[in-house]
């Protein structure tokens, strides 16, 4: 656990200089307004209030957003290791393996946690700012904290891709296609068994009735099946990397 610590630590010290959480701050507001705006379109045909404003929210958020935003931290956590010969530095710490990539995961899922909760600030406000009475449903903060499981999966994935392409962008436009595929691939009706979609369905993207409904235990499972691997295979690379590798 001490090592784990110490490696917390100094991801929180790396990210800690840097305005990269202005992008955290400023870009989840986009699909909040937007599914706002499409709400207050459409009263003609959305009666169900918060669950249809959740359904506009979503429809951006899920489908464009969570997914990249996502992959943007990921990509961040690896790119110091990727410049300057940091990596040599990364792999001669007096720290474990799995306490190395555990702190990168933890601080991803960090990340995650912290987008839901905005996330839900700003869908509260725009329901207010709409006009609609009271306060969202238990039901949907359900489905927020799924999705929240649900981008700890994108997080492992992400990690994993950032660490193997030392390129910035290219893992973030595989989180954006990914959000696309998932959302493609959850109309076909196999969404629970590729990973971009579990999040989707977790967070019952676009839907007012719960996708999950006798579906929990399979989703679980498929969760932990792409979590656990990702993070296993991100961790055997990393025991198979040579210090003095072209990093």
């Amino acid at each position: 656990m001490n090592g784990f610590r110490i490696a917390v630590r100094a991801e929180r010290r790396k990210m800690a200089h840097n305005p990269w959480w202005l992008v955290f701050f400023l870009i989840p507001v986009f699909p909040a307004v937007m599914g706002t705006v499409n709400y207050q379109m459409n009263l003609g045909i959305l009666k169900n209030g918060w669950y249809d404003l959740w359904t506009q929210v979503t429809l951006f958020y899920a489908n464009l957003f969570y997914g990249p935003l996502i992959a943007i931290c990921c990509s961040y956590l690896w790119r110091l290791e990727h410049l300057n010969g940091n990596w040599n530095s990364f792999m001669t710490a007096p720290v474990s393996i799995p306490c190395l990539y555990g702190a990168k995961l933890f601080e991803a899922v960090k990340l995650t946690v912290f987008l839901q909760a905005f996330v839900w600030i700003l869908y509260v406000a725009g329901g207010k700012a709409a006009g609609i009475p009271g306060f969202p449903p238990a039901v949907v903060a359900v489905w927020l904290i799924r999705g929240t499981w649900g981008g700890m999966v994108i997080a492992a994935l992400q990690l994993l891709l950032s660490m193997v392409i030392r390129s910035f962008s290219v893992p973030v436009v595989i989180g954006l296609l990914g959000g696309i595929s998932g959302m493609l691939i959850n109309v076909a009706g196999m969404g629970l068994y590729w990973p971009y979609g579990l999040m989707m369905i977790a967070m019952n993207s676009n839907q007012s009735e719960d996708l999950l409904s006798g579906r929990l235990v399979l989703f679980m499972v498929m969760s932990i099946i792409y979590l656990g691997g990702a993070a296993g295979v991100s961790m055997l690379l990393l025991t198979k990397r040579d210090v003095n590798s072209s990093h």
